[in-house]
């Protein structure tokens, strides 16, 4: 499988912004055969969640960006999570 060039990893990264959390991941995993999650909803930064999925065989690394908000409701907490933001960047071993 060829490396994703940065035209191909433009458009990517367009497709991705369009779909909701579930969709883009389902779109991930089924992208490349070899693609692993390599941290899942992990806080970096101030209300920020971040997701990678890591794909060697395309030389690409993405990165979804979710908010976090709760609501109380009934005495039950209801979690919400909105996919913001894309990141779409090559790996070390891609060079084109």
């Amino acid at each position: 499988m060829a490396f994703l060039n940065a035209q191909e990893r433009d458009a990517l990264l367009q497709e991705l912004k369009n779909m909701n959390f579930g969709q883009a991941k389902w779109k991930l995993i089924h992208l490349d055969p070899k693609g692993r999650l390599a941290y899942f909803r992990n806080n970096q930064a101030v209300d920020k969640w971040m997701t990678r999925y890591v794909l060697p065989g395309l030389g690409t690394r993405v990165t979804l960006v979710e908010t976090y908000d709760t609501k109380q409701k009934g005495g039950k907490t209801k979690e919400n999570f909105q996919l913001e933001e894309v990141v779409v960047e090559p790996t070390p071993d891609n060079r084109t």
